[in-house]
């Protein structure tokens, strides 16, 4: 097995450039974005390939603030690392699904912890899909795309090629 095709079927690709081969579906322009991360280098990765895609990233540090910035403005997506200072990821995932005005945001959880993973399915709360770090801009987007196509985050409109 190719290197290519064992990355692919990690991913859930399928044969490796399925994904390639069939038509991509991207989130709209525009889309908020919260990212909420301890490190500031991971805010600043994220931030970055979000708006290079044309969304609005707002990065926050914490689970305290990010909850003010949430509520303040529902984002219309978030990615969340599990392990925070003070309140955890998952704290933070819990009072989002309490709150009506959050409780329907998709979230993404991420972690660089080895047992994050064991400890994500154990302690499954809600959230909409997961992302171990370190994580490239091909994960990323396709998270994202897959929240497209489940209808939880609006589609950017189709091309017309003529």
């Amino acid at each position: 097995m190719s290197y290519l095709q064992r990355m692919g079927s990690l991913l859930r690709f399928g044969k490796a450039g399925e994904r390639r081969r069939k038509a991509r579906r991207e989130a709209a322009r525009g889309l908020r974005v919260l990212v909420v991360d301890d490190s500031r280098t991971v805010v600043a990765l994220l931030s970055s390939m979000l708006r290079q895609n044309e969304m609005e990233p707002v990065g926050a540090g914490d689970a305290e603030q990010a909850l003010a910035l949430a509520r303040e403005n529902p984002p219309d997506l978030i990615f969340l690392d599990i392990i925070l200072p003070g309140m955890t990821g998952f704290a933070m995932l819990r009072q989002l699904r309490r709150d009506p005005a959050t409780a329907k945001v998709p979230v993404i959880m991420i972690s660089g912890n080895e047992d994050a993973v064991e400890q994500f399915f154990l302690d499954r709360i809600g959230s909409d899909d997961f992302m171990k770090k370190p994580f490239g801009r091909g994960e990323v987007f396709s998270r994202i795309e897959r929240l497209v196509e489940q209808g939880r985050l609006p589609a950017r409109p189709a091309r017309f090629s003529g």
